[in-house]
């Protein structure tokens, strides 16, 4: 019986993944980095101290350090975010099904915890997350499990009576990694990839979470 509902952030509750593509296209290439957009589109999901370090690696430059880099593209995305407010369709109806079947609610995302904290006051979501949980300091983000089982250790429930809400590949194996029930809405643009097969659920909007779906899980 699920108890809790465990929601990613970043594609997922706002559509912040075309603004983490651009900051990285205008951050990246002001330190010699080459990047494509679709360079940006192959590491969704993944955290990104840990694309920085990726391409410091296959292209070390000399000006600024790992961690300000990080800094550069993460203060553009928050202003991105500030700016816009961009709201998934359907993430009120969603949290609301899910409060009304006495769901616990987490939030756990790769995203540091300073744009979490942003993206929850420009949403004015403030107070709505019974937990939230950010990789940030873990050794490793998605797709590794240790953010969603701590979501669960956080709310006090077993990763295998939550659900976790997703929209990237790689937050999906997390959460199949964590043993939980699984509802993956994909970008328009994935959305037909065989390997989406792996969720519980696939869905084309969050406004499609019903109270039936939820029990049936």
């Amino acid at each position: 019986m699920i108890k809790a509902a465990v929601f990613d952030m970043d594609g997922l509750m706002i559509d912040s993944e075309p603004f983490w593509q651009q900051a990285q296209l205008e951050v990246f290439p002001t330190v010699g980095v080459k990047i494509t957009l679709q360079d940006t589109i192959d590491t969704t999901g993944i955290r990104i101290d840990q694309i920085v370090e990726q391409y410091y690696r296959t292209q070390p430059w000399e000006s600024y350090s790992c961690e300000q880099v990080c800094d550069m593209v993460l203060a553009r995305v928050i202003e991105l975010v500030k700016e816009h407010k961009p709201m998934m369709p359907g993430l009120f109806h969603a949290l609301e099904t899910c409060q009304q079947a006495g769901l616990k609610i987490a939030l756990a995302s790769s995203s540091p915890m300073v744009l979490i904290q942003a993206t929850l006051g420009a949403l004015e979501l403030d107070g709505v997350f019974e937990a939230v949980l950010s990789a940030e300091g873990l050794p490793y983000g998605k797709p590794h499990p240790e953010v969603y089982l701590n979501a669960a250790k956080a709310l006090d429930v077993s990763s295998l009576d939550c659900v976790a809400l997703e929209d990237s590949f790689t937050g999906l194996l997390a959460a199949k990694s964590a043993q939980m029930k699984t509802i993956v809405i994909p970008e328009e643009s994935q959305r037909e990839q065989a390997r989406f097969v792996i969720a519980d659920h696939k869905l084309t909007s969050l406004e499609q979470i019903t109270p039936e779906l939820l029990k049936a899980l």
